[in-house]
C-alpha cells in the first residue's frame, strides 16, 4: 500500500503516542506516561506530504447489515465516516497526499428482520445494491491504481469489496475483527444480520444472493484468507481453523504481534483487502462498538499489527465504530490517531 513496514523492534508505546497525539490526550491507560515523539505535520512540497498521494478515503456509512440497538432505534455505526471527519482523520491524512473521494450512500435502514428470518438477511435488497455500487467505486479506484481507504460501517461492507476484487481476478483477504463473523446457514438457524456473517459470505458459505452477486463468488478464496482476533470462546473458532488459511486468536496476537502480521501475509499472499472492525479492541481501550467482547488488543498492539500488514495491502476498510457510544468524541479522536499512526508508520 504505502510506506515500509514497520520494524519489529517499534515499541508499542510509540504508536499509543502518536494516536493520543491526534486523540488530544497525553496519556492512556495503555501506557502510564507517553514519551515518545509523534510525527508532525509534513511542509508542503516535501516527499512527506506526497506519502499517502495513492490514497482515497471514501465514506461508506452502511448500518444494513446490523441488527438494531433497540425497538425503534437504527445502529449508529452509519455515523462513523463524519465522525472521523470532525476528529481530524481526513485533515491529517490529507495533509501526507490522500484525498476525499466521496460516499457511496445506502438506502434507508428498515428494521425488517422478523420477516426475513430464517429465508434472507435483514436489508437484503439494500445491501445487495449497496454492495453493487461500493464494488463499481472501488473497481473504478483499483483500476487507477489508488487504494481504497473505506470508512464504514458495518462490517458487510465486505461483500462489496469482496465482490470488486472477484471482478479483478481474486485477492486475499486479512480479516482483524474480534468475532469470526462465521455464521451461516450451514451452522445457525440464526442468520439474518450480515454484520455478523460477513466472513462466511464473502467464502462462499451463505445464501447465493449475499455470497455469489452476479456469479461472483466466492470473492475470496477460503485458503488465501486470514482471520485475526476473535476471542478463545468464539463458538465458530473450531470451523474457521478448518476452513480459512489462517486463523490468530486475540491472545495469541497479543504474545507476538509480529508473528501474527507475517503468518496472515503468508497466507493472504500479494495485494490483499485489509478488514478491520474496531471491536479487536478490548473495550478497556475502545467501548464504542456494536459488541464489545473483553480480551481484546490494546491500543499498540492494534497499532503495530496495522502498521505491519498496511503495506500490503491494495485497499482497507474500517468497520463498526458507533458514535452514538461516544459522546463527547474522545473514541472518534483516538480512532483517528490509531489510523494515522497505522498508515503512516514509524
Amino acid at each position: 500500500m504505502v510506506g515500509a513496514a514497520v520494524s519489529s523492534g517499534t515499541d508499542e508505546a510509540v504508536y499509543v503516542a502518536r494516536a493520543a497525539e491526534l486523540s488530544g490526550r497525553a496519556e492512556h491507560p495503555n501506557v502510564s506516561v507517553v514519551t515518545a515523539t509523534v510525527c508532525g505535520v509534513p511542509a508542503p512540497g516535501s516527499p512527506e506530504a506526497d506519502r499517502l498521494s495513492d490514497v482515497a478515503v471514501i465514506a461508506a456509512p452502511s448500518n444494513l447489515g446490523l441488527r438494531p440497538p433497540g425497538p425503534g432505534r437504527v445502529p449508529g455505526c452509519a455515523k462513523a465516516p463524519e465522525a472521523l471527519r470532525r476528529a481530524g482523520l481526513h485533515d491529517r491524512l490529507g495533509r501526507f497526499g490522500a484525498f476525499d473521494a466521496g460516499s457511496v450512500l445506502p438506502a434507508r435502514y428498515v428494521d425488517d428482520g422478523e420477516s426475513a428470518a430464517g429465508t434472507r438477511v435483514r436489508n437484503q435488497d439494500a445491501l445487495i445494491d449497496h454492495a453493487r455500487r461500493l464494488a463499481e467505486r472501488l473497481t473504478g479506484l483499483l483500476d487507477d491504481g489508488r487504494v481504497p481507504l473505506v470508512l464504514g460501517g458495518d462490517c458487510s461492507l465486505l461483500v462489496g469489496a469482496g465482490l470488486a476484487l472477484a471482478r479483478r481476478g481474486g485477492h486475499g483477504l486479512v480479516h482483524i475483527d474480534g468475532h469470526s463473523d462465521f455464521r451461516h446457514p450451514g451452522n445457525s438457524d440464526a442468520c439474518m444480520n450480515l454484520a455478523g456473517e460477513e466472513l462466511a459470505a464473502v467464502v462462499g458459505r451463505h445464501w447465493p444472493a449475499v455470497s455469489d452477486i452476479d456469479g461472483r463468488g466466492p470473492y475470496f478464496d477460503a485458503q488465501r484468507v486470514a482471520h485475526l482476533g476473535c476471542r478463545g470462546d468464539d463458538e465458530h473458532l473450531g470451523e474457521i481453523r478448518e476452513v480459512l488459511g489462517a486463523t490468530v486468536r486475540a491472545d495469541e496476537i497479543r504474545a507476538d504481534v509480529d508473528a501474527a502480521a507475517e503468518r496472515a501475509r503468508d497466507v493472504a499472499g500479494d495485494g490483499y483487502w485489509l478488514h478491520l472492525d474496531v471491536d479487536v479492541l478490548d473495550p478497556a481501550g475502545l467501548p464504542a462498538v456494536d459488541s464489545p467482547a473483553a480480551g481484546g488488543l490494546d491500543l499498540g498492539e492494534l497499532t503495530r499489527l496495522l502498521a505491519a500488514l498496511v503495506p500490503g495491502a491494495v485497499g482497507v476498510q474500517v468497520t463498526v465504530f458507533d458514535p452514538d457510544l461516544d459522546p463527547d468524541g474522545r473514541y472518534a479522536r483516538l480512532l483517528a490517531g490509531i489510523l494515522e499512526a497505522a498508515l503512516v508508520p514509524v
